[in-house]
């Protein structure tokens, strides 16, 4: 089965997908995907990026957020967010919604 591969974009709007037992493990975020059986290590960043995913947000929100707490610059944060989204998205670890 072919899976439509989505690219994301600073106006689509995603959340945490249900199903994934998340905790704090030295300072950085590891999550457990229930229904891959698989563990994930977001780190530091990543688990910021995983609390700003608790309720529907774009991901511009996201990476505005990122860009103030880590004082980095705008298009390198942008393209690294959406890379780490991507992947998340990817695995079906956070959901897509209808803007």
């Amino acid at each position: 089965m072919m899976r439509k591969i989505t690219t994301l974009h600073p106006s689509d709007i995603v959340v945490q997908a249900e199903g994934n037992i998340v905790s704090d493990m030295d300072g950085e975020k590891v999550m457990l995907s229930v229904q891959k059986g698989k563990y994930y290590n977001l780190g530091e960043v990543g688990g910021d990026i995983w609390n700003a995913l608790s309720k529907p947000a774009t991901v511009a929100e996201i990476t505005s957020t990122i860009e103030r707490a880590y004082e980095v610059k705008a298009d390198i944060c942008q393209q690294d967010v959406i890379s780490f989204l991507q992947h998340l998205l990817d695995e079906e670890l956070i959901t897509l919604l209808d803007a």
